[in-house]
């Protein structure tokens, strides 16, 4: 099994470790000829998403990325990912790859100062999981299809369509690997 994590801006390395902690190859996707290469699952990772949209667009990936999620590669999204993914982001005519039937609102929380930690029920974790929110986007709608995974307080913070696991929070920047395990055992093991 190859996992790609799409390396053009953003946090993809903390990505990249928490894949191979679990003993998974990883590639970075940096440019089109990259998208050549055989792997099984895509992580798109915070960062922001304004800057990723633009630069897949510039280097000719976002065609046949959002194609691949269409045709059933399995991807997980982080902050910046979840709002790429999203049918819509609210307050915005700015639209992505629009494969997630949620809405989310950027930069929710805050600014970076009003970051913050919060534990939470992860469907799949045996134990409250560590939720790292940073600069993060507030899912505000969600789909009839579409599972929530995890929430703070009443608030989705983790969700899944399909073949896409989405979370408005940051698991590669814990210990954790939870929900790396239950991406991998859930949806690419399972495609």
């Amino acid at each position: 099994m190859k996992i790609a994590v799409l390396a053009l801006q953003g946090d993809f390395e903390e990505h990249q470790s928490a894949v191979e902690r679990l003993g998974i190859e990883t590639l970075q996707l940096r440019q089109r000829s990259d998208l050549e290469q055989e792997f099984d699952a895509l992580i798109l990772p915070g960062g922001e998403s304004t800057v990723q949209g633009k630069l897949l667009r510039e280097l000719d990936m976002f065609d046949p990325i959002c194609e691949r999620i269409k045709s059933g590669l399995p991807v997980m999204a982080t902050c910046a990912g979840l709002i790429l993914l999203a049918r819509e982001i609210a307050g915005s005519d700015i639209r992505h790859f629009g494969v997630l039937d949620v809405t989310v609102r950027r930069n929710a929380y805050g600014r970076q100062l009003e970051s913050f930690q919060a534990c939470g029920k992860f469907t799949g974790a045996d134990e409250e999981i560590p939720m790292s929110f940073i600069r993060a986007p507030r899912i505000e709608r969600v789909g009839s299809g579409v599972e929530v995974l995890a929430k703070v307080g009443d608030t989705p913070v983790a969700v899944r369509e399909n073949n896409i696991l989405g979370m408005a929070f940051h698991p590669e920047v814990s210990a954790d690997n939870s929900v790396m395990r239950y991406f991998i055992e859930n949806i690419v093991r399972q495609k």
